[in-house]
């Protein structure tokens, strides 16, 4: 990365960053005991009170990372859903601020890919030992993703899955929000990859995906990794029940073919389609449109990995970190 480890905003010389929390209150159902929690980790871990800012309806967190950064953040903490990382992930995209995730909301699609879930322990634990990736990010208009963005059947399962469930069951309340939208028409699409002339489908779902795990970790995209400065665009065209299966079946097996999935690679990618479809950042639903326009940006992003060696998954060590994670928090409540 041409003298990226130089500027490294967390190393082995910088023992008492500075850092800040993003935090949705909503998401978190004791934010005192939250609190308390983080700050006392971070100091059994030798680090200064982070700086707390609160995200609103209006701005869910662009604008409070963009202070924090301003006020010498080296570190910030995003805590909350994935609309709350992804609002982190585009204010400090081209920064040498280090984006750290906490996980509170249910989706949390860069949490799985970090093997994180929502510990919090662990969270916490992987950004005290300073393991780092710089990674590419994804451009969709003026905001940033750091896992997918998509259109079609993954925004309509977004948006067709209850609150209420997924705060019961968890992340396998997507599954019946997919259920609800397996038999829907195909979407009517062109894919124009680089410039190049466009391919002419008709899909259930494209991805444009930067790193290649969904909800509750299943790894679709086996070769999409985070640092290699390529989107991964994987076209859906399952027509019936059967070819869901298949497709899903694969999916679970790793196979490194899946029925009715072709995937390419793109620096940019256009997706348009016949009529407005619902579209999803990185778990997020944004505004239905007829078009998704997607760039890369390569090594934008300081990230807080359980890994930093160039590993295509960040995962790894993950539930390692998540032990030792434990025991910080242990020591810091006995404190």
């Amino acid at each position: 990365m041409d003298g990226a480890d130089d500027k490294r905003p967390v190393n082995a010389e910088n023992r008492t960053p500075r850092s800040a929390v993003v935090v949705n209150p909503v998401k978190v159902a004791d934010l005192d005991e939250f609190r308390r929690t983080v700050e006392g980790a971070l100091a059994a871990a030798g680090w200064p009170a982070p700086t707390w800012y609160e995200t609103t309806v209006e701005d869910p967190g662009r604008g409070q990372t963009e202070q924090a950064v301003k006020a010498g953040a080296e570190v910030v903490f995003a805590c909350g859903g994935d609309g709350t990382v992804m609002a982190c992930v585009t204010a400090l995209a081209g920064t040498d601020v280090a984006l750290a995730v906490l996980p509170q909301g249910t989706g949390n699609l860069l949490a799985a890919n970090l093997g994180l879930s929502n510990d919090l322990a662990a969270g916490l634990q992987v950004a005290v030992e300073r393991g780092m990736r710089r990674l590419d990010v994804g451009v969709v208009g003026d905001q940033c993703f750091a896992v997918m963005a998509g259109m079609g059947f993954d925004a309509q399962m977004l948006d067709s899955t209850s609150e209420t469930t997924k705060k019961r069951i968890g992340w396998p309340a997507y599954l019946m929000g997919a259920a609800r939208h397996l038999r829907d028409r195909p979407m009517r699409v062109s894919v124009r990859i680089d410039g190049r002339p466009p391919l002419r489908r008709r899909a259930r779902s494209v991805l444009v995906a930067n790193v290649g795990r969904l909800q509750g970790g299943v790894r679709l995209l086996t070769d999409a990794e985070p640092d290699d400065g390529w989107l991964d665009v994987a076209v859906l065209t399952p027509r019936a029940l059967r070819h869901w299966l298949a497709m899903g079946w694969a999916v679970l097996r790793r196979r490194d073919s899946v029925p009715r999935m072709e995937v390419f690679r793109a620096r940019s990618v256009e997706i348009t389609s016949t009529r407005a479809q619902p579209r999803q950042l990185d778990g997020d639903l944004i505004e239905p449109g007829r078009s998704l326009k997607a760039t890369i940006r390569p090594e934008s992003l300081w990230l807080c990995v359980p890994r930093p060696e160039e590993h295509p998954d960040l995962a790894v060590d993950a539930d390692a970190v998540g032990e030792r994670g434990e025991h910080l928090v242990e020591e810091a409540r006995r404190e």
